[in-house]
């Protein structure tokens, strides 16, 4: 049998609003000198919650992992549209929001579930002719996109006080749920945007087990080590 070392593995961290995955995956391998170090699943920079850092030989389960289901919370925020769906992106439409009851938004939303093909957002990291799109997104230029088969299983709304709404979402790997934001404002005719995202289960991993980066990064390397998922439970899971 191979042998693994102790932070051949994943570890749990619940990203704050800032830094992107990548900036993560960095700040972990400086502090702890760890050459192989990965992460499975982008989150935007300004949503939080849950994010697999793997590490070692734990980064050739990346794609596995990265395959999971997803589950994540936010708010959106209707009559007002931006270029990227999100908080982050400039406005580019602002409209009044028609009366609607939380249970109006839930049947709106339950339109969602099952199958669907999705257009990727410009701003996001998949890539043109090997140039990610947000990159040609921030000179301007809008380039045509593949929609893509994703599957929405539960899309239901806890509260809502116009204009904000409170949402949760269980989906499959890939699903951008700024577009979601976008496409019901379009559906509702009055546009909308992600104000806030939180991803809070990957798999069968829940952001309740997770650390706080500022916590993992004061860790001596025996600290972490206990942090540490094992390859073989990773390989199970």
């Amino acid at each position: 049998m191979q042998d693994f070392s102790s932070l051949d593995g994943a570890i749990l961290i619940d990203k704050p609003a800032g830094p992107t995955s990548h900036d993560v995956v960095d700040a972990i391998r400086r502090r702890f000198q760890i050459k192989k170090v990965g992460h499975c699943g982008t989150l935007d920079p300004n949503a939080t919650g849950l994010l697999i850092i793997v590490l070692g030989r734990g980064t050739k389960l990346s794609e596995k992992l990265m395959g999971d289901d997803k589950v994540y919370e936010g708010t959106i925020k209707f009559g007002e549209t931006t270029a990227s769906y999100d908080s982050d992106g400039e406005l580019t439409g602002s409209l009044p929001v028609p009366p609607m009851t939380l249970e109006q938004l839930n049947a709106d939303a339950a339109s969602f579930l099952g199958d669907q093909m999705q257009m990727p957002p410009m701003v996001s990291a998949i890539k043109k002719n090997g140039v990610p799109l947000y990159k040609l997104a921030r000179k301007g230029i809008e380039v045509e996109r593949e929609p893509r088969l994703v599957h929405i299983y539960n899309f239901r709304f806890t509260r809502y006080e116009e204009p904000l709404g409170d949402f949760r979402v269980a989906c499959t790997k890939g699903t951008y749920v700024r577009s979601i934001a976008h496409d019901l404002g379009q559906k509702l005719g009055c546009g909308a945007h992600l104000a806030a995202l939180r991803r809070s289960v990957s798999g069968k991993f829940d952001v309740a087990e997770a650390t706080r980066l500022d916590e993992v990064l004061k860790l001596t390397v025996p600290e972490l080590e206990r942090k540490v998922l094992p390859y073989l439970r990773l390989a199970a899971a």
